[in-house]
């Protein structure tokens, strides 16, 4: 009686877990696939009634009218789909309340040089601050992934597209457009959200934009972090065992054991949900087939550049007294304008002073917002305490008429983000007869930059110090040398042209349109 008593308890919770166990079963097998049918259904009723008429694609871009070469990829994209399929109705996904479409599209002839039908619609999205990492001070990225499912969700509701294009990589919105809102998925897709040499970086303890000096000089954090970009991606450790960095050192984590058999395979689960991928650069190719795995339908198309118009400038004469070096990048923090500033203070003790006093920095960008104005005030701060203001001068948001006039000026282009997935900038520096310096990574290292004794067109560089010895080897070199790695670099980027974009880019989508036709 006893023993019977005191497994009473004991009977009933189990009876408890288990009716737990078979009502979440029920949910998953039963209720959840139902909820998706009618979901889906919903999204295909509000397809038919939608006014416009023929085949719509909406393009998922909620930063459209920031400036940079993202938005020059979206709208020469855009051009070119409205030059070939001049019955295709586009629509652009945009949080850019603050701008009707005559002063994006106006803004966008400006800076980019690229005209518009003006029949685009902008559907305008009210919850952008979910995809912002100012809103997620940790777990940035998984709240911006989460977040970006609400925005698909607002944008689905206001106009569900037969085709959706993801154009600044917001792959978990892949699924929520295929399987609810019956669409067929492509992605232009800029960088992956998560990369080996994110992991790395975190793995070895490094401050960068993405990696707080908190966390990098803390072990725990550190760890908990690499564990935390691990369940993020589609990665095992024996991918990272075949790199140098992995095969010298052993991962100290005790779950790690559990990660060489099976890494959450989130990211890369969602990813592959788009039927047809395009890449903008080597780099990203080899990190996205890695992770998402999906060869067969990855389509290296390199962006746009206006390689065109700016190799025919007359190249400088170099008969102006200063040395002006041109630096072309949005004010944003992984573009890391301290580290030109800081490149520039280690020059100063490389030149002579009458040559110093020669030398200009001219920093070009746009800004989206008041955190990136807030960013250049910082920057001006930061060369004053360097005692290079002088020395350097900072432009926004200038026309593209302006920019180019400052590339004919110039003598170098730095370019100083660390893992610039592509760099368009590099490629239209070059175009325009600047002598490049980018950082030693990335699409600049992979597809862009050569550095091979006898077809030398740039230079790449990891530090200040690489920086500004580099710097200070163009700065002394004769002109007659000067001249033929300029011209080599004029020479090499006619693969980056506008033209060979949209013959690749209408190539890659064109399944989408042939579905339609059949």
């Amino acid at each position: 009686m006893i023993f019977y008593f005191l497994m009473t308890p004991i009977i009933l919770f189990i009876n408890m877990l288990l009716l737990i166990a078979v009502c979440n079963a029920l949910c998953i097998l039963v209720f959840l696939p139902i909820l998706l049918v009618k979901w889906r259904r919903f999204y295909s009723k509000k397809r038919e009634e939608r006014q416009q008429t023929g085949t719509v694609i909406g393009i998922f871009h909620p930063y459209c009218n920031a400036g940079g070469g993202g938005e020059r990829v979206l709208w020469v994209a855009v051009q070119a789909i409205q030059n070939k399929y001049p019955d295709v109705h586009i629509a652009i996904y945009t949080g850019d309340l603050d701008a009707d479409p005559e002063k994006i599209l106006s803004r966008t002839e400006k800076t980019f040089n690229v005209k518009l039908q003006p029949n685009i619609e902008f559907i305008y999205l009210h919850g952008r601050k979910w995809v912002e990492a100012s809103t997620y001070p940790y777990f940035t990225l998984l709240g911006q992934s989460l977040g970006s499912v609400c925005l698909g969700i607002e944008a689905l509701n206001n106009l569900t597209p037969d085709i959706y294009i993801d154009t600044m990589g917001y792959a978990f919105t892949y699924p929520l457009f295929k399987y609810i809102g019956g669409c067929r998925v492509g992605t232009y897709t800029h960088y992956p959200t998560i990369s080996t040499d994110m992991l790395k970086y975190v793995y070895k303890r490094r401050a960068a934009y993405n990696n707080h000096r908190i966390i990098a000089r803390n072990p725990l954090l550190s760890g908990a972090k690499f564990v935390y970009y691990k369940l993020f991606a589609r990665v095992s450790i024996k991918l990272y065992a075949s790199e140098q960095t992995f095969r010298k050192t052993k991962i100290s984590l005790h779950t790690n054991s559990y990660f060489i058999d099976r890494t959450f395979q989130l990211y890369g689960l969602v990813g592959s949900c788009a039927e047809i991928v395009i890449v903008n650069s080597s780099w990203t190719e080899d990190h996205i087939n890695t992770i998402w795995k999906c060869p067969m339908k990855t389509h290296r198309v390199y962006p746009p550049c206006s390689v065109e118009h700016l190799t025919e400038l007359p190249l400088n004469e170099e008969k102006d007294d200063y040395v002006r070096i041109v630096a072309i990048a949005q004010y944003r923090p992984e573009k890391n304008h301290p580290l030109m500033l800081r490149a520039l203070f280690e020059l100063r003790s490389i030149l002579r002073e009458e040559v110093w006093e020669k030398v200009k920095l001219i920093c070009i960008g746009s800004c989206r917002d008041a955190e990136d104005e807030r960013r250049v005030k910082d920057m001006q701060d930061l060369a004053k305490h360097l005692a290079l203001d002088n020395n350097v001068e900072f432009k926004l948001n200038v026309p593209y008429s302006e920019l180019v006039s400052e590339m004919q000026r110039g003598i170098i282009g730095l370019h100083t983000m660390w893992n610039e997935h592509f760099g368009i900038v590099v490629v239209e520096c070059m175009a325009a007869g600047l002598i490049m310096v980018a950082h030693n990574s990335g699409g600049p290292r992979a597809d862009i930059i050569e550095t091979r004794a006898g077809s030398v067109t740039g230079f790449l560089a990891e530090d200040e110090v690489e920086y500004a010895k580099v710097l200070a080897s163009i700065i002394q070199m004769h002109p007659t040398e000067r001249h033929a790695i300029r011209v080599a670099a004029r020479s090499s980027v006619n693969r980056f042209s506008c033209q060979i974009f949209e013959k690749e880019f209408l190539r890659a989508i064109e399944p989408f349109f042939r579905s339609k036709q059949e």
